[in-house]
């Protein structure tokens, strides 16, 4: 059985293009419009999400070939059509960057891409940066372009008119300066942190051009079998830090927990001075090292999360939740600030990316996947229980620590990569 669905894939040449402004411009145009959209995020990404779920209305989950895999990926696919008018996804990197890459992501699920391109440094050069994107790559469904950052009308028309006949072009956005959604070391500022995020959505859609004689394509989504999933945390409740600290969690993990029939209940490391009454906790990752004193100084809640590691209850710590537990992190600028100090080691900003990479790791014998993405170091003289692989071949492998009941990585697990490894972890 399929459903019909007005859909795209929006990709662009490299990073850096704009593809998550005019994914955010066109959800929030098409939700201005009435239709009811869902967007989703190609790749592992925290940020982008946060700002499209704003545009949308809707949470964004991730589609991966391979850290979701084809089965998941088309169930979430067939789930969003039979509620939504439009679908949007937002590619990652290049088009045709990584294995697997947004055009293959694209191909599978034989939905066309809109290629986003960065206009605002050329003018013929856009038609055979467009032509090479459409034609590169024979099996390739393609929509057309996007124009993004343009100089007036005048350059847009400079840049509609270079197109060969057979190069649809979609509309444009122009230059966005003063209203620019704003980024740091790890990508866009979160949607929470942009006080006027939606009134700098509905500006970009007041200056969005559409062609008139553009439309979605029409898209047949394949229906999948969903696969019940046995609720073995019946019962259990997990609290989750989550605060301006403490904020990259999938929403598919979530989901998968409630699924698994945990109870989920939140706190703030920052602000909080007591645990919510839970079996377990999970300190996903985040910007702990931009919040260094909020953090040393609340020694009521890090004595609250070493007497329920003491108490050997369990304790999934991700990226930064897992810094949070170290000795101590030192910034960027030399800010030296004393952490829980469960893990032995001391964590060291660094100037430039430390590691980046997709990861798989078998824990148990039950592999779970994810990626790894920081600016930090972790020296430390503790014992991995396991060693990540990355499929491209990549030299970073992520170690996976546990004492006692504690579960700490730099690896950002997808839970819904294991369940069963999910529940061993989590499981009192």
């Amino acid at each position: 059985m399929k459903t019909n669905c007005s859909a795209v894939v929006i990709a662009a040449p490299a990073s850096g293009q704009g593809k998550t402004t005019v994914t955010a411009t066109l959800a929030r145009y098409y939700c201005q419009q009435g239709k009811q959209v869902r967007v989703f995020k190609a790749g592992p990404d925290f940020l982008d999400p946060t700002i499209l779920e704003v545009a949308s209305g809707h949470p964004v989950y991730q589609l991966d070939l391979w850290m979701v895999g084809k089965p998941a990926c088309q169930q979430l696919l067939a789930e969003a059509a039979q509620q939504a008018d439009v679908i949007l996804i937002e590619g990652v990197m290049g088009l045709f960057d990584g294995d697997p890459s947004t055009a293959d992501l694209a191909t599978t699920f034989g939905i066309p891409v809109l290629a986003v391109i960065d206009a605002s440094a050329m003018a013929q050069t856009f038609a055979a940066l467009a032509y090479g994107l459409q034609h590169f790559q024979s099996d390739l469904p393609f929509a057309g372009v996007f124009a993004n950052r343009i100089g007036s009308e005048r350059h847009y028309q400079m840049l509609i008119d270079a197109l060969p006949d057979d190069v649809n072009c979609f509309g444009a956005l122009p230059r966005q300066v003063e209203s620019a959604i704003p980024s740091r070391h790890l990508g866009l500022v979160q949607a929470n942190e942009i006080d006027d995020l939606d009134q700098r959505l509905d500006q970009y859609c007041s200056k969005l051009v559409i062609e008139p004689a553009t439309v979605l394509p029409q898209v047949a989504i394949d229906s999948a079998v969903t696969d019940k999933i046995a609720a073995k945390l019946q019962g259990q409740t997990i609290a989750i830090a989550r605060d301006a600290a403490f904020s990259f969690i999938y929403q598919a993990n979530l989901a998968l927990l409630q699924q698994l029939g945990a109870e989920l209940v939140f706190f703030s490391p920052l602000t909080d001075s007591t645990l919510p009454a839970a079996d377990s906790i999970y300190l996903p990752g985040g910007y702990p090292e931009l919040h260094l004193s909020a953090l040393a100084d609340n020694q009521p809640m890090k004595s609250a999360i070493q007497q329920h590691f003491d108490a050997n209850k369990p304790i999934v710590a991700e990226c930064g939740g897992m810094l949070y537990l170290t000795n101590s992190i030192t910034d960027k600028q030399g800010e030296h600030a004393e952490m829980v100090g469960i893990l032995a080691g001391d964590v060291t900003m660094q100037p430039r990316l430390a590691a980046l990479a997709l990861q798989q790791v078998s824990l148990n014998n039950k592999s779970l996947r994810g990626h790894t993405y920081h600016h930090s170091t972790f020296a430390n003289e503790l014992t991995a229980i396991a060693q990540a692989e990355n499929p491209n071949g990549n030299h970073t492998h992520e170690a996976v620590y546990q004492q006692q009941r504690l579960t700490a990585s730099y690896i950002h697990f997808y839970f819904p990569s294991n369940p069963d490894a999910i529940v061993e972890l989590f499981l009192p």
